[in-house]
């Protein structure tokens, strides 16, 4: 029955997911706010929402190892799997200004969760048997980041559309109804939160029927789960030959993940870590660099690397797996 409860988790998550950005786009439309900012607000925060939800509702729960472990094992699946399986279908290309600054600003960010989540003590991670703690000033530190990349890449992109102002409004979304607006939106949000609330239970119940911990549980089958929308966006594009669009939907995923949605959850419940927290941040950092540096190698990442993505993310697997 928990299996069945996770599938329906997962599947009220996506489709909320898919129902809020279509509704809020709507809306948007309807107030005649750009489209541009649209995509950066609006489309971003709704395909992160799957993980916002599952990570706060596990923060509020007490279940924090989930609520971590789901947003590393969620980053780490997006630079891996994701561009990994886009990459053999098409070689990804990657613009320059976003090697300039997005890409450069989520692995700053994810070294800082690397000290937050190590205490700043490397004495503490070597013994490897204490406990650690992403605190509230932490999440408060993310939240007012968040808020500073977020000011930044609109002034930005209200920047290149007044230079530019045809090719800022080629994204194009449905426009509905008021009332359907409305009504998409409160079903959206209905769904990502019930869903959320039945991933993060049955998730726990699995784990703990099997002997397994939380965090293996949040860094694979919730993980997994909660990436499928990042996932279907970017193999879309990339069935279009528009793939260059990939690396930005990560990046940026991953961006809102650290940001928001682990600085809710801490700021909400400090949040307490085992030392494998602060590994599994390693990977993340390890894995951010390989993909950063194929990408700026001739600005794409080309289907070797994408299969050696993929190859090391079946290696993390299996290490999370036996650890």
């Amino acid at each position: 029955m928990d299996y069945i409860l996770l599938m329906i988790g997962f599947v009220l998550l996506i489709k909320g997911a898919d129902f809020f950005v279509d509704g809020s786009s709507s809306v948007a439309k309807i107030l005649k706010v750009p489209t541009i900012i649209i995509g950066l607000t609006v489309v971003a925060f709704g395909t992160s929402m799957p993980e916002f939800s599952v990570s706060v509702t596990a923060a509020m729960k007490g279940s924090n190892d989930l609520a971590v472990s789901n947003v590393l094992g969620s980053n780490i699946f997006n630079l891996l799997v994701v561009l990994g399986c886009c990459a053999l279908l098409n070689p990804v290309q990657a613009q320059s200004s976003l090697l300039k600054r997005e890409f450069p600003f989520s692995i700053f960010v994810t070294v800082i969760l690397l000290f937050l989540n190590a205490d700043f003590s490397v004495d503490k991670v070597r013994r490897g048997n204490e406990q650690f703690v992403l605190g509230r000033m932490g999440g408060i530190l993310f939240l007012i980041l968040f808020g500073i990349f977020l000011y930044a890449t609109v002034k930005t992109a209200l920047k290149a559309r007044a230079e530019d102002e045809g090719s800022a409004e080629r994204e194009e979304y449905a426009l509905l109804p008021p009332a359907k607006s409305a009504a998409y939106i409160v079903i959206g949000l209905a769904g990502i939160v019930f869903g959320g609330d039945l991933v993060v239970d049955s998730a726990c119940q699995i784990a703990e029927t099997f002997g397994l911990s939380q965090t293996f549980i949040g860094l694979t089958i919730v993980a997994l789960g909660t990436s499928l929308p990042e996932l279907v966006t970017s193999m879309v594009a990339a069935g279009k030959g528009e793939n260059d669009l990939a690396v930005g939907n990560v990046v940026g995923s991953n961006i809102f993940n650290i940001l928001l949605i682990l600085g809710a959850s801490a700021t909400i419940t400090p949040i307490a870590l085992e030392v494998t927290a602060v590994y599994d941040t390693l990977i993340l950092i390890g894995a951010s660099l390989a993909v950063y540096v194929s990408a700026i190698g001739g600005h794409k990442i080309d289907r070797r690397e994408g299969a050696m993505f993929l190859l090391a993310y079946l290696a993390f697997f299996v290490y999370v797996l036996i650890r």
